[in-house]
């Protein structure tokens, strides 16, 4: 049985997120103010001390909006300022120095990595860090429990009525999925862009946006393109991947009409490529696949192998390419893609994800926010969403890196349940979560695929690495580990350097 999530929404009393949605959006009068520089833009939003802004990562680590205006904050000398952030990357220096400073006193996001990870990680933020998963970010907005006084979204480019557009410009990234909630329902939306001219497509309506300005960059669009989103070449790597595509083929997936979802980790990514030969040589389509999309899942779709891309976030260049030419690659927002009260969520139409895990324990609970030592290197993103929402959610990894192993009697910070996890591939063995006692049977005897459990997985990663040695934290809370319904089901404590 599934973790079942609450529904929020019955605490709000009448409160339809879609009634103001459409109000926003009938604004036919609305003007967008232009200024011409910091100065003005600071004064016509009012920014003050406690108040909530957010900030989007459709450009990643290549991203110059949110450095432009934490400096300008931390001129200003603004304090208890929270950021709600889609995602945090390590480019993101000036927010680990507003943090430090005592500015920023809360992070709200999906995923932290580098610089602000750290500074959280030692319990610098002097309240409690808020990690959701995608969805659940969307939830919170929609549902009011997360109020943005002001969004500053990165905007590739813009036409002079002030309509956004993530397709054209000098930083063109696709899919600006994470930021339409926010437009939607902040209290002031500020549109940052580097390039106007005449827009072939409208991601986000003039009447979201409230005052723009030009400055001279918003980012470095080759930085959407990290070291996690690209194919292994490890040959250990390969066969986890092959075995992978052997034991959705075994378990019935690999069939015409199958939706597909993977993540970007190198081995999630060979799984894709795999998949890629065996749809084509099989001549078998699929109806979509969805998330951030990547290259590879941009060729199949291109071949025919699937007949649609849902895509909340590009995670590359070809995929940019893609959505500004191909008519069935649309764009999705995160409340479309992964809200659970959304009742047209993509994830809840997903036959099969492939993930990666930092850690896995024996009740195939999934950690990919923390390592053993306590310290934040990720998030959520997608992965609990659509562990849930998929009908066979499958992780994979290697059992052992740098003699650490993935699989742990319990993981150090619960990140997706495992009552929405299935199976786990490593190259020591497949463990299929025990509720499928029929498909265990069933692979056993039928297939050549090595089933064992996941104890046995534990054991041998223990023979090969030895007893791991338990990390304590301290006791300070640094960050609450928020489910896609909103409800707690981890913390994370002061990390405790060695």
């Amino acid at each position: 049985m599934k973790y079942e999530p609450k529904n929020p929404y019955q605490y709000i009393g009448s409160y339809n997120p879609r009634t103001y949605q459409e109000n926003k959006s009938s604004r036919v009068s609305h003007i967008v103010k232009q200024v011409e520089t910091m100065d003005e833009l600071f004064n016509r939003i009012q920014l003050r001390d406690g108040m909530t802004i957010s900030f989007h990562h459709h450009l990643r680590n290549g991203d110059a909006v949110m450095n432009l205006i934490m400096d300008e904050i931390l001129k200003r000398n603004l304090r208890d300022i929270t950021v709600a952030a889609s995602s945090v990357f390590p480019v993101h220096t000036s927010l680990a120095t507003a943090i430090e400073a005592g500015v920023v006193t809360q992070v709200v996001s999906a995923y932290m990595s580098g610089f602000v990870a750290d500074v959280v990680s030692e319990g610098k933020c002097l309240y409690p860090c808020v990690m959701q998963t995608h969805g659940g970010r969307a939830l919170s907005i929609e549902s009011g429990k997360l109020k943005i006084d002001v969004a500053f979204i990165a905007s590739p480019a813009m036409d002079a009525s002030g309509n956004i557009s993530g397709r054209q410009g000098k930083a063109a990234c696709g899919s600006l999925g994470y930021a339409i909630a926010d437009a939607y329902y902040a209290n002031v939306v500020v549109a940052i862009t580097d390039t106007i001219e005449p827009l072939n497509h409208i991601d986000i309506a003039k009447e979201c946006v409230d005052v723009m300005i030009v400055v001279d960059s918003i980012g470095d669009p080759k930085g959407i393109v990290s070291g996690t989103t690209r194919i292994t070449k490890d040959p250990v790597g390969l066969a986890i991947a092959k075995r992978t595509i052997e034991l959705m083929d075994a378990a019935g997936y690999i069939k015409n009409g199958m939706s597909f979802q993977t993540g970007a980790g190198g081995i999630s990514l060979a799984v894709a490529a795999q998949l890629h030969q065996k749809l084509k040589k099989e001549s078998i389509q699929g109806s979509f696949a969805s998330g951030g999309i990547t290259g590879y899942l941009v060729d199949m779709f291109e071949e025919g192998l699937f007949e649609r891309l849902y895509d909340v976030q590009c995670f590359d260049l070809a995929a940019v390419a893609s959505i500004q030419k191909n008519e069935n690659h649309y764009s999705i927002s995160a409340s479309q893609y992964g809200n659970p009260y959304n009742p047209e969520n993509i994830v809840d139409q997903l036959d099969v994800v492939i993930l990666g895990a930092s850690e896995i324990d024996l009740d195939f609970n999934v950690n990919v926010t923390t390592g053993f030592d306590h310290r934040i290197l990720g998030g959520s993103g997608g992965h609990a969403d659509t562990a849930y929402g998929s009908k066979f959610a499958i992780i994979v990894s290697k059992l052992v890196s740098s003699r650490i192993s993935v699989v742990v009697d319990r993981v150090t910070t619960i990140t997706t349940p495992g009552e929405t996890v299935d199976a786990l591939v490593t190259d020591y063995g497949i463990a299929i979560h025990p509720r499928h006692s029929e498909l265990i049977h069933q692979l056993k005897k039928t297939t050549r695929l090595p089933v064992v459990s996941m104890k046995e997985l534990l054991d041998t990663a223990n023979e090969l690495c030895g007893l791991p040695q338990i990390i304590e934290p301290k006791e300070k809370i640094v960050a609450i580990m928020e489910y896609r319904d909103l409800s707690v089901i981890d913390v994370i404590r002061q990390f405790d350097p060695l």
